[in-house]
């Protein structure tokens, strides 16, 4: 469905409704007071003269708690609130950044939304923080599959230091290959992936991911991994079982973990050729995104514009405030 069709990406009033629709499906609600017994609707409101707007510009979906006395739209206690960008921009950003399986770059979307590229950059950011689910209900069952596997991601930032004797010590050293950021990953079989970006892959790590996030009657697929296979990984599911990819055995019956590995080509295809570059301290925001995505892919029938709407069911209680860091992506 091409972006053009719908008229909440091109009319601000249109777009105020729609996101109503999404954020308060049971009717108007104050975010300071929690009132939703007495909402009044502000029409006509404009906002105080400028340089660039002489008449002030129009306050789309105003409203006024009668509890309360305090002025509100639906941006209020959203990643939304407080940007001058016009929301039917938002919405275009969003269904941008939901119907790219590999994701839109922040240049990319400042010349499609003609907006600033620092605009383009934060609204992503926003987006993907609310593409972040905090999903708890544990991964798998009685029966079911989860695949785990770790995988490693552009470099760590460490600290070099010389002590007096000569020696070089490090700080802040990534494991894995070339000093890079571990990841490790479980997937439901047929269902959704977790991604976690940790400090180290090790022993501990791997033990607390799977204890929180995998049902303990649930059927674990690894490679041959000693994070798995000689930790205590083995005990905490009803059965754990791996291939051997050093010895060319990547199918054996129905143990393999192809789907987790298949998640992290589509993660790494487009940070390298999407996004480029990722500052370490934004990385768990690009897994939110690559993650939202295959949770809402199209095999489990969902369409672009259901995912979109997805997105926008989560912007409510997220805040984003810090400055633009000057990064390029």
């Amino acid at each position: 469905m091409s972006i053009l069709s719908k008229k909440y990406f091109h009319d601000e009033t249109a777009a105020f409704a729609k996101l109503e629709s999404i954020v308060w499906p049971d009717g108007p609600t104050c975010p300071h007071c929690g009132n939703c017994d007495k909402i009044y609707e502000l029409k006509g409101v404009r906002s105080k003269p400028s340089k660039k707007h002489p008449e002030g510009v129009e306050r789309h979906g105003l409203k006024k708690c009668a509890e309360c006395r305090k002025q509100f739209t639906v941006r209020v206690g959203t990643v939304f609130e407080s940007s001058h960008v016009p929301l039917c921009k938002w919405l275009q950003a969003a269904y941008l950044m939901a119907s790219s399986k590999k994701g839109v770059s922040a240049h990319q979307m400042h010349r499609a939304l003609e907006v600033t590229y620092k605009s383009a950059w934060f609204m992503a950011h926003r987006l993907r923080e609310a593409m972040r689910s905090g999903a708890l209900d544990p991964l798998g069952g009685a029966g079911k599959v989860v695949e785990a596997d770790e995988t490693y991601y552009g470099k760590t930032k460490e600290t070099r230091t010389k002590s007096i004797d000569g020696r070089v010590t490090y700080k802040n050293r990534g494991r894995g290959p070339a000093n890079k950021r571990p990841i490790v990953s479980l997937l439901e079989r047929g269902g959704e992936v977790r991604s976690f970006h940790v400090q180290r892959a090790n022993f501990a790590t791997v033990e607390k991911i799977v204890a929180e996030n995998i049902d303990k009657e649930s059927r674990l697929h690894t490679d041959e991994s000693r994070l798995y296979s000689v930790s205590n990984v083995p005990r905490m599911v009803a059965e754990h079982e791996s291939v051997k990819h050093s010895a060319d055995e990547y199918v054996r019956g129905d143990v393999y973990s192809n789907s987790v590995e298949g998640y992290f080509s589509i993660f790494k295809r487009g940070m390298k050729g999407i996004y480029q570059h990722c500052s370490e301290k934004h990385l768990h925001r690009y897994l939110a995104e690559y993650d939202f995505r295959f949770n809402h892919r199209s095999g489990l029938g969902v369409n672009d514009m259901e995912r979109t709407d997805a997105v926008l069911s989560g912007i409510s209680g997220k805040r984003l405030t810090y400055q633009w860091s000057g990064a390029t992506q």
